[in-house]
């Protein structure tokens, strides 16, 4: 388990991956996972089911970011299973698909 100083110096060091394969954060998201019984919790606010047996990969993501908020690195209330969709979309890693025009026609008519 690293201390708050240590994760810090990790982030600035550009070696955040140490982190996520301590023995101690892997532990902690297998609890998180079983919370949340192997579900997307952003999927099941919008009222869809993705688990684990869907074939989908699951996440621990930090509600409060890890770079801003490190003292709430292990904070079970400040994780989350969430599918890899959502955990793009959360850390603002999603692509966002562009709309297309509708051709309009010069005349209306």
């Amino acid at each position: 388990m690293y201390t708050v100083e240590q994760i810090r110096l990790l982030i600035l060091n550009g070696e955040k991956k140490k982190f996520y394969d301590d023995s101690f954060w892997r532990n902690l998201s297998k609890r998180i996972l079983e919370r949340d019984n192997y579900e997307c919790q952003e999927c099941k606010k919008e009222g869809r089911l993705t688990i684990k047996e869907h074939g989908k990969k699951l996440d621990i993501h930090h509600i409060k970011e890890l770079e801003q908020f490190p003292e709430l690195a292990y904070v079970e209330s400040n994780l989350e299973t969430v599918c890899i969709h959502h955990h793009n979309l959360l850390d603002n890693k999603g692509f966002k698909i562009k709309s297309k025009k509708k051709f309009v026609n010069e005349e209306r008519w």
